[in-house]
């Protein structure tokens, strides 16, 4: 049972870096595959509802959005940290963690979900972006 819980946990936290301080991650730019707005498309499993959306903005300087909208939006600001030839979102949040960002065949991995490329962000984001003064 102990192993059983451990091993969960590993798969928990895979594709997760832990970050004492968000302030003191250096933000990287964003390379062209990475930079633009990324939507999930259709139901995915860690979604709370099948009608569930979430979004990754990616700006060119670094700066993120990870914007999640069901019966309400929430978004969060973060930044791009580079580790070697790496890339994860820092969020701005109590977990303190970078997740990866893996992009497969133009799709990209983040957070367990995911991501399409997509030309504009929804409107709810694109609303969220303005208030936490990132520009399209």
């Amino acid at each position: 049972m102990k192993k059983l819980v451990i091993a969960s946990t590993m798969l928990m936290l895979a594709g997760c870096v832990q970050v004492d301080n968000y302030e003191a991650v250096v933000k990287a730019p964003a390379p062209a595959q990475l930079a633009g707005y990324w939507q999930s498309k259709g139901p995915q499993s860690v979604m709370v509802s099948p009608e569930a959306i979430a979004s990754l903005i990616i700006t060119k300087e670094g700066d993120t959005l990870d914007c999640r909208q069901w019966q309400r939006v929430t978004a969060v600001r973060g930044k791009l940290m580079q580790r070697d030839d790496d890339y994860y979102n820092v969020v701005a949040n109590k977990k303190l963690a970078a997740y990866s960002l893996d992009i497969d065949d133009g799709v990209l991995e983040y957070d367990r979900l995911e991501l399409q490329r997509v030309d504009r962000p929804t409107p709810e984001c694109a609303d969220a972006m303005t208030k936490n003064g990132l520009s399209e």
